[in-house]
């Protein structure tokens, strides 16, 4: 079992939050080689994820670590990743990622209140709601323009995104709640089960990705960084944090999915969007400094 402190929890989740905000730009220029749809990425980055994890560990036998409590965390991983990059699909990166990672703070604090009697303090609560009233920043017209896809529908991106913030509340929860596993061992199982849920529809929409370098490429990191690494520390840092606290300083992926998508993908930000990216930032990092056992 790892344990650590709340300090190196939150710096861990940090890490995991900036690696995650660069795997949707990812996600997106695999959709543009026009190969895998989003169930297809999803599976990729499982199976991948786990290879690389299982490397780092080395001597890892699944039957020794699949039980009950990882079925749910793997299923729900399945859930939020696909719907996650079909959000990307049909409204791009930016919206895509704030809209699910404004959602998933507020689902997990009422799940955590609810189902593990966690009290938020009032800075964090104040944080929450900073970083929150930042990403309505980021979102409401006419601060934030972005360039969907042009066979998407945005109101389809929105529930998917939804659908993705669901997922990720609930992997939060589940995680938390049974933080006695072993965080490798959990993040391993959980996506042996994501893939095997995602397996028979993959299959379906096309598995095989577009057999050039750059498209390699796009796969491999996908698998090792926003992945295997940011899903590692992540597991770890639910060890010594809130399961609220984890999700608030995950917020930070909306900000560097936003720059990305500026970045990449033409996708615009004026200077009240800006503004809600700072304040964001601001949120995060308050609670990162302040994080309390728990």
């Amino acid at each position: 079992m790892t344990h650590v402190s709340a300090r190196r929890g939150a710096f861990y989740v940090t890490m995991a939050a900036t690696a995650w905000g660069t795997g949707g730009a990812a996600g997106s220029l695999l959709f543009q080689a026009g190969q895998l749809g989003p169930v297809g990425v999803s599976l990729w980055r499982h199976l991948l994820g786990a290879a690389f994890l299982l490397v780092i560990v080395r001597r890892f036998v699944l039957a020794d670590h699949l039980d009950w409590r990882v079925l749910p965390v793997g299923a729900g991983m399945a859930v939020y990743q696909t719907a996650y990059f079909a959000a990307i699909a049909h409204s791009g990166v930016a919206v895509a990622t704030v809209v699910t990672m404004g959602a998933t703070p507020v689902l997990t604090a009422v799940g955590s209140r609810i189902f593990l009697r966690e009290r938020l303090g009032r800075g964090a609560l104040l944080a929450l709601a900073a970083a929150l009233a930042g990403l309505v920043l980021l979102t409401v017209e006419p601060a934030y323009h972005a360039a969907a896809p042009s066979a998407g529908s945005p109101v389809a991106g929105v529930a998917f995104a939804l659908a993705s913030a669901t997922g990720y509340a609930g992997v939060t929860l589940l995680s938390r709640r049974h933080n006695d596993r072993d965080p490798r061992s959990t993040a391993i199982g959980g996506f042996a089960v994501a893939a095997v849920c995602l397996a028979p529809f993959a299959l379906a929409e096309g598995v095989v990705p577009d057999i050039s370098w750059p498209s390699m490429a796009l796969l491999i990191y996908l698998g090792a960084v926003p992945t295997a690494l940011a899903y590692g520390l992540y597991f770890v840092a639910l060890t010594a944090l809130r399961a609220t606290t984890v999700a608030v300083i995950s917020l930070g992926e909306a900000v560097g999915a936003a720059l990305l998508g500026v970045a990449l993908f033409g996708e615009r930000l004026t200077p009240l969007a800006w503004t809600g990216c700072a304040l964001l930032l601001a949120a995060v990092t308050v609670l990162a400094l302040r994080a309390e056992e728990g």
